[in-house]
């Protein structure tokens, strides 16, 4: 399409139509080009005489702040934005006031390798800053993405464990009943449910012997039935509030991030450093499979995948196919 056939402010960008006019914000078109739509997307931008045409700063401040508006950020999960905001607020903290569209490639690995005594953190920051990118060449701001295809830094990922039994139980000896750090504990370790699941819960959730989970992640609906352990210490907690676990005032929820510094300090008076609150998860799922439970019994507790079951009892099936074999193989020399 040549440029003459488009009308006055109107350009073509790799990835769409946009109006740019000179002390006006720019603007990307909905509708294709030519159709009634497009034209009266084209009006009304004309007649937006109560919005006020300034220019948009074109910095890594405006797109941000751009970013954080758009459904791309606003349909992220609760935990998944709190993630971002850290790195976004990284980003306004060391380039707010450069411009995006003169980034280029070797910037992106250079700010990655900066950080390469932080394996985790450089790599999220590139995931983050992917997207952001992505959503600038959408404003139009660029043409291409310059985070694209820049490899993640090689890390040798450490696998969780479960919580040896010994340290649940030091747990629960170092945290009382009625404590929000012992709840939090046996809601995690007894419903086999994501931390974000379990800070959600309320105590109209309570049913019939049973506690009701809509996981945010997957939507999956689960009736879990209370354990002993978990029952207890429901009946020594406080009811101030809808949820379960609410925050130092007894008003709201439970953050997520003063749940993790509560659960840390526990960690660190027994020595459980080595050992953080999703790896409760995998202790559900280890003590259902050591229970006897097939992966579909399993699943209807955690509301995992057949392979996130496989993935997260890997260890302790191995240990106990090994003892069969191995009980197997001293059956059969004595025979």
């Amino acid at each position: 399409m040549a440029k003459r056939e488009l009308p006055k402010h109107v350009y073509r960008q790799r990835n769409g139509i946009y109006f740019q006019r000179r002390g006006w914000p720019s603007q990307k078109f909905q509708s294709e080009f030519g159709t009634p739509e497009f034209w009266s997307e084209y009006a009304g931008i004309l007649t937006q005489k109560d919005k006020p045409r300034r220019v948009v700063s074109r910095n890594f401040n405006a797109l941000i702040d751009d970013y954080r508006k758009s459904p791309r950020y606003k349909n992220l999960k609760p935990r998944t934005g709190l993630d971002y905001d850290k790195h976004l607020d990284f980003f306004r903290r060391i380039m707010g006031e450069a411009n995006p569209a003169k980034m280029q490639r070797k910037d992106v690995i250079r700010m990655r390798d900066a950080n390469a005594g932080k394996a985790y953190f450089a790599n999220y920051s590139l995931r983050v800053l992917r997207i952001l990118m992505e959503h600038c060449v959408d404003l139009g701001w660029r043409d291409n993405n310059p985070a694209r295809g820049v490899p993640e830094l090689k890390t040798q990922k450490r696998e969780r464990d479960p919580w040896p039994r010994e340290l649940i139980e030091a747990y629960r000896a170092t945290c009382d009943l009625g404590t929000r750090e012992r709840l939090v504990m046996e809601l995690c370790v007894c419903t086999g449910q994501r931390i974000g699941d379990v800070l959600n819960m309320r105590w109209s959730n309570i049913e019939d012997g049973a506690v009701w989970v809509r996981q945010s992640k997957t939507s999956k609906e689960l009736w879990v039935p209370i354990l002993p352990e978990l029952q207890t210490a429901l009946d020594a907690a406080s009811r101030n509030s809808v949820f379960i676990l609410t925050n130092e005032y007894g008003s709201n929820r439970w953050s997520y991030r003063g749940a993790s510094a509560a659960v840390r300090k526990v960690r660190e008076r027994i020595g459980a450093l080595e050992y953080d609150i999703h790896s409760w998860r995998y202790n559900a799922a280890c003590e259902l499979l050591e229970a006897g439970c097939g992966d579909d019994l399993i699943a209807s507790v955690t509301g995992q995948s057949p392979a996130m079951v496989q993935h997260y009892t890997k260890k302790v099936r191995q240990r106990i196919r090994a003892q069969r074999a191995q009980q197997m193989r001293t059956d059969q020399s004595r025979g």
